[in-house]
């Protein structure tokens, strides 16, 4: 039976795009407290099909597609900008696919504007009017309005007109950062990516027996199985380990592990991969938000993930992306002992001008990562660092940074990390890392 939350979910996900939704509305319809439906509207926001506008409301938006998500809808670009919408609300969930800057003739301006497409645009009515009769929204900088003759016909052709308070510039740079945020989040490998599905999965259900279990091992060769209820929501999971022994008549409810640990689609890959190692996993149930089962994933398949990832080229450069292009390999002393440089960047550094504790620890975790992978072909978790020295070290300084490997076993490497600066030693680091075989 499904919980109010999710019949509230259910409810939101079946309205017509476009849709205005309010607590009071919903707790009125679903005949549930309006704490209830607020909790919901914003879990709902959170997975992105629903979208909250000052001085408009909640609005029910297209849920993103993957491939699709460096795309931004209207609604975003109002919350992007801190917008006031003039006209064409009932446009605001559809996306955008290109903004044009209006920063030229108007007959010039209308050959780069089409459907689809964003025109930012100061105070030029002229420009709004043919912008819109092109299919196109208009945002309209520098906090000015626009005619009245405009709006009205925004709202006829349900296509938004926003003004912002921002200058065209910092518009552009604000709705470029939006887009570049969302090509990174792209490129993190989540679960849903690389799950056997549902289709694919053979699981047991409460009420079967050992002797069933005997019979999934035979046809697929696996020998771990989730265990799903009557409702599809995971109750245990069932192993080799824990048939042994056990009567083929004995009901697997008996025998399963209870409450077994599972997984998201939204989780990333990489740490699907640190809780498998670290709790000795080799398959993990992927549920849905209710713990409905949705596919599993493999110690394999996230394995052969992990090494896909690193063969990709970056779109969007993280901070960690920036920091670890700095690192240079001076060539070393002999194996586990290199010797790395990096130069401290303004960005790297704090309020004070010294380099930031965030950016040292960074440094010191992607050194260590490099010297371990001397002895190991594997991947790397970190699972624990102390940075036990720290001194402040300034702009433009030139860093030495010498990991020693002190021990490696099959599953673990310890590494100790010193930073020199012009030969005086200016921090120092211990970090255990979890290797990861390829096998």
């Amino acid at each position: 039976m499904a919980t109010k939350h999710e019949q509230i979910l259910k409810y939101i996900d079946s309205l017509p795009v476009g849709e205005k939704i309010s607590v009071r509305q919903i707790a009125k319809e679903l005949a549930v407290s309006e704490g209830t439906a607020y909790r919901a509207i914003k879990d709902a926001e959170n997975k992105g099909y629903v979208s909250t506008i000052e001085r408009v409301g909640t609005i029910r938006i297209e849920r993103k597609k993957k491939e699709n998500i460096e795309k931004l809808t209207y609604a975003e670009v109002v919350n992007i900008v801190d917008g006031q919408v003039l006209g064409g609300r009932s446009g605001l969930h559809k996306t955008l696919n290109k903004f044009v800057i209006g920063a030229m003739k108007l007959e010039a301006m209308m050959r780069y504007t089409g459907a689809g497409n964003l025109l930012i645009v100061g105070n030029r009515t002229k420009a709004h009017e043919q912008a819109l009769k092109a299919g196109a929204a208009v945002l309209v900088t520098g906090g000015f309005d626009t005619d009245d003759s405009v709006k009205k016909l925004a709202d006829e052709l349900e296509l938004p007109i926003i003004s912002s308070s921002y200058d065209t510039f910092t518009v552009a740079t604000l709705i470029n950062r939006a887009i570049y945020d969302q090509l990174i989040k792209k490129e993190i490998l989540l679960v849903e990516d690389i799950l056997t599905p549902l289709k694919d999965t053979v699981f047991l259900k409460i009420g079967e027996k050992v002797s069933d279990w005997l019979r999934y091992n035979k046809e697929t060769t696996h020998s771990r199985f989730p265990v799903v209820d009557e409702t599809m929501k995971v109750q245990g999971m069932v192993t080799s380990k824990d048939i042994m022994g056990v009567d083929p008549e004995t009901p697997i409810e008996k025998i399963m592990t209870k409450n077994p640990m599972t997984v998201n689609g939204k989780t990333s890959v990489a740490s699907s991969a640190h809780m498998m190692v670290w709790e000795g996993i080799e398959v993990l149930p992927v549920v849905d938000e209710y713990q409905n089962l949705q596919g599993i994933i493999s110690r394999q398949d996230v394995l052969k993930a992990l090494q896909m990832i690193q063969r990709q080229p970056q779109v969007g450069e993280t901070i960690d992306d920036v920091i670890a292009s700095q690192l240079v390999d001076m060539g070393g002393r002999g194996k586990g002992e290199e010797i790395y440089r990096c130069e401290v960047t303004p960005q790297m550094t704090n309020y004070l001008g010294t380099i930031s504790y965030g950016v040292f620890t960074t440094i010191v975790t992607e050194a260590a990562n490099r010297v371990l992978r001397a002895y190991k072909r594997g991947d790397l978790v970190v699972e624990n660092m102390t940075i036990y020295f720290i001194k402040p070290v300034q702009i433009d300084s030139q860093l030495e940074i010498i990991p020693k490997v002190l021990e490696v076993g099959r599953k673990f490497g310890k590494v100790d990390v010193e930073v020199f600066n012009q030969g005086k030693l200016v921090g120092k680091a211990m970090m255990m890392c979890q290797l990861l075989d390829r096998t």
